[in-house]
């Protein structure tokens, strides 16, 4: 088993910048991706970004690109997601999403294994 615990969620002014933390315990050898994600009211929980625990392999929605970086620190077993120039439809609850095994497509929640309990950000106009 793997445990997700998500933090550095907020209040912040668009063009502001927050990072999310996500550090997992527990079998963490075993993963083979890690992914952010995020729902906001009345949507579906959509793809934010991704990165393979073993090699430099990032992705990131299309939304997000050149705004959000997503990286890793594996002696703290802990991914970032660096989010700057906010806009007020980033405004969501943040998941961390740890998936088992590979597979080319990384925006599929159903893929991932594990989940953290969310945290919630919110960009202000």
């Amino acid at each position: 088993q793997v445990q997700l615990v998500e933090s550095g969620g907020g209040l912040v002014q668009a063009g502001g910048s927050l990072r999310l933390s996500c550090t997992a315990s527990g079998r963490t050898f075993s993963l083979d991706a890690m992914g952010w994600f995020r729902q906001a009211p009345g949507k579906e929980r959509e793809f934010v970004a991704a990165l393979r625990w073993s090699v430099v392999s990032t992705y990131y929605a299309d939304s997000v690109k050149g705004r959000f970086t997503i990286s890793r620190d594996n002696a703290k077993n802990t991914v970032y997601l660096q989010m700057n120039s906010l806009k007020p439809e980033d405004t969501a609850v943040y998941y961390c999403a740890g998936r088992l095994w590979y597979s080319s497509t990384y925006s599929v929640p159903h893929r991932y294994n594990y989940w953290g309990q969310g945290t919630q950000v919110t960009v202000s106009s």
